[in-house]
């Protein structure tokens, strides 16, 4: 089992071209892991973890509502954003900038094979990383990512989640608020539940600006303990 992650931050970067991006590393270790099969060749699989920043852009999952889009094509485009359905888990939610982005493309199979698992392992690492700056942070029942406030009236969602596997291959992952502009987020229903508000490690801190620099490595390190992983820098 291969349990080294090759790393690259792709820095501010058009969705559609990272999203190109993660459908070809996604098919690569798709592709060895059918040859392997097939020809009973034990070619290692590779794993990989993108960080990313966004231009404005909404993303909608496969069996998300576009409904809970709530801008026309032309206040979209006022508005200088992108809209994409994908082939991800979930409904909607927003990628801009100040948002860090994280897209673990993985075999699970190098790791273990339970997606749900996985999941709770991508929320426990921004659990952990939220942990470090003093920010109390837990899951919510029936609902992916990790929320602030959970049992009281100002419940808030700090990080998404969305994900996608096929061959216990993961694609597509976390988007965490740092110094995200929330005023985005008025414009659609995120995550499709309504009633329950958003926020961003910058809010919760009351500064000016966090370093997402220092947020990454923070939860690059949280990944490599709960992986049991060894992080390669491309």
């Amino acid at each position: 089992m291969n349990k080294k992650i090759q790393l690259q931050d792709l820095g501010h970067t058009d969705y559609k071209d990272a999203w190109d991006y993660q459908e070809t590393l996604f098919k690569e270790i798709v592709d060895a892991k059918i040859k392997n099969r097939r020809e009973e060749t034990n070619i290692e699989t590779q794993n990989h973890f993108l960080f990313v920043t966004h231009p404005h852009v909404y993303t909608l999952g496969k069996s998300g509502d576009v409904s809970n889009l709530l801008l026309s094509e032309k206040q979209l485009s006022d508005k200088a954003a992108a809209f994409y359905k994908i082939n991800r888990g979930g409904d909607i939610t927003y990628h801009g900038p100040g948002q860090i982005v994280g897209y673990p493309i993985l075999d699970l199979e190098n790791f273990f094979t339970d997606i749900h698992k996985y999941l709770r392992f991508l929320e426990e690492a921004i659990i952990l990383t939220l942990q470090e700056y003093g920010v109390s942070s837990s899951r919510s029942v029936g609902e992916t990512g990790v929320w602030l406030g959970i049992g009281t009236p100002f419940a808030r969602k700090i990080c998404a989640l969305g994900v996608r596997a096929s061959r216990w291959v993961t694609m597509h992952g976390f988007a965490l608020n740092v110094n995200a502009d929330l005023g985005y987020f008025d414009h659609i229903i995120p995550c499709g539940i309504k009633g329950k508000a958003v926020t961003s490690l910058q809010v919760e801190l009351g500064v000016s600006q966090v370093d997402e620099q220092e947020v990454k490595l923070k939860i690059i390190k949280h990944f490599s303990l709960l992986f049991e992983a060894e992080f390669i820098i491309s």
